[in-house]
């Protein structure tokens, strides 16, 4: 059976379950929800909200309310083509994190966030009893916070106790669906991440083939020194577990550093490589990353170079988020293409 073939049966089948669930209640307000540890308290309906986090933003513009947008920021790179019309609509405070005083002057009834290090106890941009303090509710990402921990001794994207997998995701979804009243258009979002997940799944069981080893280099503050790779528990790891995939890398951190020497003793047999637009660091830039590992003398020698087993994929889609649905499309295509070279 063809991918295209599977991908349409599964979006019917997405149809279907929006169906089902068009029926739902409307929200009651005020509503509360647990949230980072904390109870988050919505009075009404919010009509002018700031994303902080490329994350938060696709999740809102995916439900209809780029009207609600106010503005957003810390971006990654381009939006999927069908977000981008809507997307265009909404200001931009800042392509990284914006200032305090650049969110409370849109006058926002509620800020979501990706990260807790934009919203948290040590927000870059606020902490939420900041916000509470100009009656603006927040909310962060339940995968930012479920399970996983950020320490003094763990680097900024902090470890995972619970292994990410898109359930969070899809409770990010379905939360913030109730948070602005739009019930309906989350189920169907979820609906339809799940159809193109098991579309993905069938294309690359489609080959068999032993379990290649991968690892995933997001970046680096200098090209010659430790890469950030992906740990086991990321949403890398819930990938490899979609995609039959052996990370070499054995950490509960999201993006541990770790030595090219390191990385050359397990010689992976694919390397998927993160592009970006965000140019805060030298190796945020794909091509420089791809000239480095064909002609360092370590990585130069890796199988994976050598062979060119190597995947490109949205930075994005490598965090968790519902664009790690287009990261396992863009692997299990690549993987047709990798298998079938020496």
């Amino acid at each position: 059976m063809s991918f295209a073939t599977v991908f349409a049966r599964a979006s019917v089948a997405a149809v279907g379950l929006f169906a089902a669930g068009a029926s739902l209640a409307a929200t009651h307000y005020p509503l509360t929800l647990a949230n980072c540890g904390a109870p988050v308290i919505i009075q009404a309906a919010p009509q002018r909200a700031v994303s902080l986090g490329q994350a938060s933003t696709e999740i809102l513009l995916s439900l209809g309310l780029a009207p609600r947008m106010v503005g957003t920021g810390v971006w990654f790179g381009p939006l999927p083509e069908y977000l981008r019309d809507a997307n265009a609509k909404v200001p931009r405070l800042a392509d990284n994190a914006p200032s305090f005083e650049a969110v409370a002057n849109t006058a926002p009834d509620i800020v979501v966030a990706q990260y807790t290090y934009h919203v948290g106890p040590n927000g870059e941009v606020a902490k939420p009893e900041q916000l509470a303090s100009l009656g603006i509710p927040s909310y962060v990402s339940p995968s930012d916070c479920d399970g996983k921990e950020v320490t003094a001794t763990s680097n900024a994207d902090g470890s995972r106790s619970q292994v990410f997998s898109m359930e969070l995701v899809n409770k990010e979804i379905r939360e913030l669906a109730s948070i602005f009243d739009v019930e309906s258009a989350g189920e169907h979002l979820t609906a339809q991440l799940q159809a193109r997940i098991q579309a993905a799944i069938e294309r690359a069981s489609s080959a068999e083939q032993k379990p290649l080893s991968v690892v995933y280099w997001f970046s680096s503050t200098r090209l010659e020194g430790d890469p950030w790779v992906a740990g086991k528990s990321g949403a890398p790891g819930y990938i490899n577990r979609l995609l039959g995939l052996r990370n070499t890398v054995d950490s509960d951190e999201e993006w541990p550093g770790v030595s090219w020497e390191s990385i050359a003793a397990s010689n992976p047999d694919v390397i998927v490589v993160a592009r970006m637009q965000r140019r805060l660091y030298p190796a945020d830039d794909v091509e420089k990353k791809l000239a480095f590992l064909r002609s360092d003398p370590v990585t130069r020698e890796l199988d994976a170079v050598r062979h060119n087993r190597i995947i490109v994929v949205d930075a994005q889609s490598l965090n968790p988020s519902m664009d790690v649905v287009r990261a396992v499309e863009d692997i299990a295509a690549g993987l047709e293409r990798t298998r079938a070279q020496p």
